[in-house]
């Protein structure tokens, strides 16, 4: 039986359905009331391209040179698999959030690791810019076991 995205786990890992994580951002219904929280409803709107909600969370002096249509076009493009957040920190107007993406664009297996700026406007959070770090890309072959970690094989998993 299919259970709907709603009732699924959040795929942002905060083990909570998608219902009581990061949908009622998407919906507008709640804001993000951290910036881990916010950082963490853009990566689910990444992975379900929801060019929308990224393009409204960014900060708006960011917004011109990151139209929807070219994040629509990078998440259309990749395959989100994981999200780890490995620190969080904010003050009352400030905050930064370092995690690790893990997406498959055609047969490689990415990861980006970002130590990602936040601000408050009209005190709404949102997304400014972020420092990358390097990480290699590692090309993936139908019959390797699955880089997800779910030890099935790659065609039989995230395979497209």
């Amino acid at each position: 039986m299919m259970t709907s995205l709603t009732q699924s786990l959040c795929l942002c890992n905060s083990q909570l359905s998608y219902a009581d994580c990061c949908e009622k951002l998407h919906l507008g219904s709640t804001q993000a009331t951290s910036p881990e929280q916010l950082m963490r409803s853009r990566y689910v709107a990444y992975a379900l391209n929801n060019a929308s909600y990224v393009y409204q969370t960014y900060a708006q002096e960011k917004q011109a040179e990151n139209p929807i249509t070219e994040i629509a076009d990078f998440a259309g493009s990749c395959r989100f698999s994981n999200l780890n957040v490995i620190s969080s920190e904010h003050d009352s107007n400030t905050g930064i959030v370092e995690f690790c993406a893990s997406y498959f664009y055609q047969n490689l297996y990415c990861q980006l690791h970002e130590k990602s700026r936040f601000i408050k406007e009209d005190g709404l959070w949102r997304y400014l810019d972020g420092e990358i770090f390097p990480t290699t890309d590692i090309k993936v072959a139908r019959n390797d076991e699955c880089p997800c970690g779910s030890g099935k094989k790659y065609k039989k998993c995230h395979s497209n």
